[in-house]
């Protein structure tokens, strides 16, 4: 059939062009997709809904009712039809890094708030589309309050893994615990801040209570000293050995049914065992002691690792643990690090690639 269009002469009416416009949408409701599909684009534009008018105006008046909240759509929590990838178990999923101020009991001095930052995740089975993240931050602030310790991190545990309906879950709580420290000969002191974390993980209906600790040291190479100390006594030529400022993060696992492991308890663990902490305030004699505390404590690295394995190991509030230290080399242009641990709470096969370079004193 020829369609024979007849070229407009005049402009048409607006009258005409709406009768035009309601036939075209008329004609577009019983029409067939491959029948739309050939129409130019222009034409399909002219048909389609008028794109609304929105309210723009903030609504500060409104108010949510039940009805209302039960409509609103929930994709997160929505069915499995609606997972993409692999249709697999996910071992943990939450949210890290909100931060709130929590109380902290402490053995020396009484309890302390501390700005907090905390991790939260839950194990997600291979049907679930997804968690609702917020009920993990709703039910830890229904603790925050309390002054914590892990009997109360168990329970907001408890609550969001319950919540949530998650088989194995995990809480992460990292703090910068500030402590009275002496100077060596001046009398004079100040406050060191550790790096502190405390961990709280649940799997297989197994729980285990992680305390993890940056201890900041300094370490003269024994290699150094002894060379140095040879030019002396040889060549009457003055040389001095290297040292550098070293990190040991410091893991444990809290053993069952032991008295309390506190922060100070820690710290004056990895203190007694390498007792060449960096000082805080120092006077020229403080400085002075500080060279002769080193030349009496040389370590390489591997001496760094096994030093703190003794003291740990003798402790029996101490279950598993794990030790990593970096001594940043002053003579070298790179890091020594070692790694050692004991029981399988922190054995494993692979390091985070990171673990090493995460070892600095942020100052």
């Amino acid at each position: 059939m020829n369609i024979h269009v007849t070229e407009m002469t005049e402009t048409p009416s607006r009258a005409e062009l709406e009768t035009a416009l309601a036939r075209l949408k008329a004609w577009m409701e019983t029409a067939s997709p491959e029948e739309i599909s050939a129409l130019d684009p222009a034409v399909t534009r002219l048909a389609a809904p008028a794109y609304p008018v929105f309210e723009r105006r903030y609504p500060a008046d409104f108010t949510v009712d039940a009805a209302y909240k039960d409509g609103l759509p929930d994709l997160q929590n929505g069915p499995s039809s609606l997972i993409k990838g692999a249709n697999r178990q996910i071992q943990h999923v939450g949210i890290s890094n909100f931060r709130l101020p929590i109380r902290y009991h402490t053995r020396d001095n009484g309890d302390l708030t501390l700005e907090t930052s905390v991790t939260g995740t839950v194990s997600l089975e291979a049907d679930k589309k997804g968690i609702n993240m917020s009920r993990i931050m709703r039910s830890f602030y229904t603790h925050a309050e309390k002054t914590f310790s892990f009997e109360v991190i168990e329970a907001a545990l408890e609550d969001y893994k319950s919540d949530l309906e998650s088989f194995d879950a995990r809480i992460q709580m990292r703090l910068s615990f500030p402590a009275k420290v002496a100077s060596l000969r001046s009398g004079l002191s100040g406050y060191q801040y550790y790096d502190i974390a405390l961990e709280l993980v649940e799997r297989g209906g197994l729980r285990q209570k992680l305390v993890h600790l940056d201890y900041v040291y300094s370490s003269t190479c024994p290699c150094s000293l002894e060379l140095s100390e040879h030019a002396r006594a040889t060549r009457n030529q003055l040389a001095t050995p290297h040292s550098q400022r070293s990190v040991a993060r410091i893991s444990v696992e809290l053993a069952e049914g032991q008295p309390c492991l506190w922060f100070e308890d820690l710290i004056e663990m990895a203190r007694d065992a390498v007792p060449t902490e960096t000082q805080v305030m120092v006077k020229r004699e403080d400085e002075q002691a500080f060279a002769e505390l080193n030349a009496a404590n040389p370590i390489f690295v591997e001496d760094a690792a096994r030093l703190f394995a003794e003291r740990l190991h003798a402790d029996p509030r101490v279950g598993d643990f794990r030790v990593a230290a970096s001594h940043q080399e002053s003579l070298h242009s790179h890091d020594a690090v070692s790694l050692l641990t004991e029981g399988e709470t922190f054995a494993q096969a692979s390091l985070d690639p990171h673990l090493f370079a995460s070892l600095i004193h942020r100052g």
